[in-house]
């Protein structure tokens, strides 16, 4: 599975656009994809047909935990769990297509990613061996069903101010908790929580609790805009008795787990909301080719196929984001020695390097999906309303992607944030990098964007480049010019949230344009011209979005920057002008080819 010398996280910054391997969708073992079937056929079977009782108040519960029973059986939740503790031990590229799979259904999917995820990660990455040997093989069948309680009424994306207390018991054989957690997916049904709380109110740490440990009460369910099928309900704790020995982590480093299992979390939801992008697009396409109007299938009209072509293009674009993640995750996780007693929490750290990428994933993935669902209805026109089809469910159901995992404002704050962190410590060295770009412009203006001659879509890596020293010229002005205020909370909370979201918008959509060119260079190389022509159109595409997003955001920034001057906007054009550089193409025409084919097969594909 090695793609070769595994860059470091967020290195896509750094390093010359489309010059290394990237892990994508093609290079799926057979028996993954065998996996990914089983998968499919489970929810087409067992999911989809009972979709009326998930979303039925009185019958969703019962639904959720005999259908979550059988997942368990078919092995479809315990693909990363450890064959020591009855899973199957795979990595993360092949969590992600099972999951991608399975996600066909968003209720569904948010109760299983839930479960396999951030309630059952905490104790695989973050346990003792005798906490993972008494939970995870219960988790990994289903016999146990987990949730994840972090976020409180007034304590939300400011999760580490929790108020739920823990005090250790006169005889010190349990910490007594205290609090009330509020959102908990999976909470009308879940056997073990993974429960945040600060012990004496100062400890931030991480407890197994029970739900039959006495005082543990469950809320009433919550009446949702969407995912109706899924359990949310409050988790009130009331002088309950945790084990000592079920404090998870250290006493006061909750954070590590809480923060950990966020970053795979993310990245989990980013991929996963993929499977449900590809149903809507095929079931769309059908439509637009039964439904007609003017005496003709409306797949026929020009806008309808160019929002086919650009669904399309969006998912394509997080695909290949999504794989590429999970193959340099999975690259370093198989340099790790795995009877090495910390071996799994050093997997965990692994995601540490990659939480850039897993941020991207996160507000890509979900954006796609908004954007894929909202496209549907259009589509559909009046009778995208109508609750008979598919699409008005779906387009309920996606809008809490966005909120979920950390919502998409935090997570376009962490982006720069933490490459700025990076910076500052020397691990990922960008303000260097920015001042021998400035330099290297000055001294040789014509040297300084290669050509990509000879290269396979040469001219679209020539502009992945180019985007990618835009954004670093824009990251590096954007710091040098606020380095006085950069710690100052009225600064960062203030004009510094919007520098930064810009800047998230330009590193984010840098990786997608490297991501989908490099994807469509391995797979000439790999098919030849003829059976890559839609991978090939499919990247005109994205990449002429990633790029409109890009230079939008830099011209915002470079008026932000000047204060609006036009003296100090024209100096910045200027400073810019060696390497910007727009690849040539008939946009127009690659979006009908991709549409064309989504008509045709009436399924999204590569």
């Amino acid at each position: 599975m090695s793609t070769g010398k595994t860059p470091k996280g967020g290195a896509f910054i750094l390093d010359p656009a489309c010059k290394t391997d990237i892990y994508t969708p093609e290079q799926l073992p057979a028996d993954v994809l065998e996996m990914g079937q089983a998968a499919f056929q489970f929810v087409e079977s067992e999911v989809v047909p009972r979709i009326p009782d998930f979303e039925d108040q009185s019958k969703k519960i019962q639904t959720n935990i005999l259908t979550m029973k059988k997942a368990g059986e078919q092995g479809l939740l315990m693909i990363e769990i450890p064959e020591e503790y009855g899973g199957l031990g795979m990595g993360l590229v092949a969590t992600s297509y099972v999951s991608e799979r399975m996600a066909q259904y968003g209720s569904f999917t948010v109760t299983a990613l839930c479960h396999s995820g951030i309630g059952t990660m905490p104790l695989l990455y973050f346990g003792t061996a005798e906490q993972k040997a008494k939970y995870l093989p219960k988790l990994a069948t289903a016999e146990w069903l987990a949730a994840y309680a972090l976020t409180e009424a007034n304590f939300g994306s400011d999760a580490l101010g929790a108020k739920t207390k823990a005090v250790l018991s006169p005889d010190g054989k349990h910490y007594i908790l205290n609090g009330e957690k509020v959102f908990i997916t999976n909470g009308g049904f879940a056997d073990v929580f993974t429960v945040y709380a600060k012990i004496d109110g100062e400890h931030f740490s991480a407890f197994i609790v029970e739900k039959s440990y006495p005082g543990v009460k469950i809320g009433p369910e919550e009446h949702k805009m969407g995912i109706k099928g899924s359990s949310t309900t409050t988790l009130i704790l009331e002088d309950v008795p945790v084990p000592v020995e079920n404090l998870l982590g250290k006493i006061g480093e909750g954070h590590k787990s809480a923060l950990g299992v966020l970053d795979i979390g993310r990245y989990k939801l980013g991929i996963g909301v993929m499977g449900n992008c590809k149903r809507g697009i095929g079931i769309t396409a059908a439509y637009a080719n039964e439904r007609r109007q003017f005496k003709q299938p409306i797949s026929n009209f020009g806008m309808i196929r160019r929002k086919l072509a650009d669904m399309a293009a969006r998912i394509y674009a997080v695909e290949s984001m999504g794989y590429r993640t999970a193959g340099m995750i999975d690259d370093v996780a198989h340099t790790l020695d795995r009877s090495d007693p910390d071996y799994v929490a050093k997997v965990g750290h692994v995601f540490e390097e990659y939480d850039v990428e897993c941020a991207i994933m996160k507000v890509m993935g979900s954006e796609c999906a908004a954007f894929c669902a909202d496209e549907a209805v259009q589509i559909h026109g009046g009778y995208g309303f109508i609750e008979e089809y598919e699409c008005a469910r779906t387009y309920r159901d996606e809008r809490i992607n966005r909120i979920f995992e950390g919502t998409n404002e935090v997570n376009r704050l962490l982006v720069p944030a933490t490459l700025l962190k990076r910076s500052m410590t020397g691990r990922a060295p960008v303000m260097p990098e920015y001042m021998k770009l400035v330099n290297a412009a000055r001294a040789n203006p014509a040297g300084v964007l290669p050509t990509y001659e000879g290269v396979p879509l040469g001219t679209l890596a020539r502009m992945a480049e180019s985007a990618r020293l835009l954004t670093l010229y824009a990251f590096g002005s954007t710091l040098r010019k606020n380095m006085a205020v950069l710690q100052k909370p009225e600064f960062v909370l203030g004009m510094g949230e919007y520098y930064f979201e810009k800047l998230a918008n330009m590193i984010m959509h840098v990786f997608a344009l490297d991501s989908v060119v490099r994807r469509a260079q391995q797979i000439l190389a790999k098919v030849g011209e003829e059976k890559a022509a839609n991978a090939v159109a499919l990247t005109h595409v994205a990449a002429a979005w990633s790029w409109s997003v890009i230079r939008n955001e830099l011209n915002t920034l470079i008026g932000a920057l000047a204060e609006g001057k036009a003296d100090e906007i024209q100096k910045h054009l200027e400073a810019v002008a060696p390497f910007t550089y727009a690849a040539p193409m008939n946009l127009v025409a690659m979006q009908d080819r991709v549409a064309a084919k989504i008509v045709d097969t009436q399924k999204y594909s590569v």
